[in-house]
């Protein structure tokens, strides 16, 4: 920790100069450049440097909340695992995947940290933390005052979304989404999508409860939700859908197209990640933009700041990106 000393041979003044700056002594006169010099040299003295250490043949433990197989059916959260592995060949890092199924075959002699990516629960949290101590969660934030996060803030993404639908002019909007479990819990998570979408267009004067349709985070059950609202709707189907995820809009589109109606020019689509796909379907799909790969190579980064000795907790949002494709009237 740097001196009172320290910092007036630095700042090239009295240690009684610096004292009385410090403690903002406002029977001082000293002049604003002797001022700056002085709080320069402070901050410079007490910032800590980054180390220089390099992490080649050292390994992390990349954990799932899904099994494999659950991965599969989801491919966000594969695009996230695909940041944090490219990461990690940049700087040397060796990631060894786990998953929700096989987390005690970790060796905790064996890894410097852990990443674990999705959503656990308080006891899948406690042994995360039992086998190290250091671990970064993305896409969840059990506790930002114990815990490094990377989250996105997806209050502000649905907004984005329902702002873009009503200045278009539609003022019949459904929103379609999934329910996600903890493992071994009954219970949902809190959707911040879904919230959003609710209090917003209730906020609005726009809000219809008939407009919304919750399933799982599934392609099968895009298709199945969109049909029940298509064959419970009626000619009220609303103009446009907010859709969760880019995997839900996938079955919705494919059960609008069997119901013969026009995408965009009946129903308009936006959907949620942006994953690699979206570009390519018919029509194109317009969605929100999660940057995945970013989320998993922040993560990274994160936790490398936490094996050079901060001790502070972190939470970061990455900023999301509204991209308008032929899914949407314009």
């Amino acid at each position: 920790m740097a001196t009172i000393k320290d910092i007036a041979e630095k700042a090239g003044v009295s240690p009684a100069t610096v004292s009385r700056v410090l403690n903002y002594d406002m029977s001082l006169s000293v002049a604003d450049e002797t001022k700056k010099r002085i709080f320069e040299a402070a901050e410079e003295l007490s910032y800590r440097k980054k180390s220089t250490k390099k992490y080649v043949e050292q390994n992390i433990a990349v954990v799932h909340w899904y099994t494999q197989k659950e991965e599969l059916n989801d491919i966000y959260y594969l695009s996230v695992r695909f940041g944090i592995e490219q990461r990690c060949k940049e700087i040397g890092i060796t990631p060894k995947v786990y998953f929700y199924d096989n987390i005690k075959d970790i060796n905790p002699a064996e890894i410097e940290g852990i990443i674990a990516v999705g959503k656990f629960a308080d006891s899948q949290v406690n042994a995360l933390t039992a086998i190290n101590s250091k671990v970064v969660f993305v896409d969840y934030s059990p506790n930002e005052d114990q815990y490094d996060s990377i989250v996105i803030d997806f209050e502000k993404a649905t907004k984005k979304v329902i702002d873009y639908f009503h200045s278009t002019n539609h003022s019949e909007i459904g929103y379609i989404g999934g329910n996600e479990q903890l493992k071994g819990h009954e219970d949902s998570i809190e959707d911040l999508r879904e919230k959003t979408f609710k209090s917003y267009t209730q906020d609005m004067g726009i809000y219809d409860d008939r407009y919304v349709f919750i399933g799982s985070y599934s392609v099968e059950d895009g298709y199945n939700l969109m049909k029940t609202a298509i064959e419970n709707l009626g000619d009220d189907l609303p103009t446009a859908f907010f859709i969760s995820s880019d995997v839900l809009a996938i079955g919705c589109l494919k059960a609008l197209h069997e119901a013969g109606i026009a995408i965009p020019d009946r129903v308009s689509l936006i959907g949620i990640n942006d994953i690699s796909v979206s570009k390519y379907m018919y029509p194109a799909l317009s969605t929100v933009k999660v940057y995945t790969e970013v989320m998993g190579e922040t993560a990274v980064d994160t936790l490398v700041e936490r094996l050079e000795g901060r001790k502070i907790c972190k939470k970061v949002f990455i900023a999301t990106k509204l991209v308008i494709r032929q899914s949407v009237r314009k």
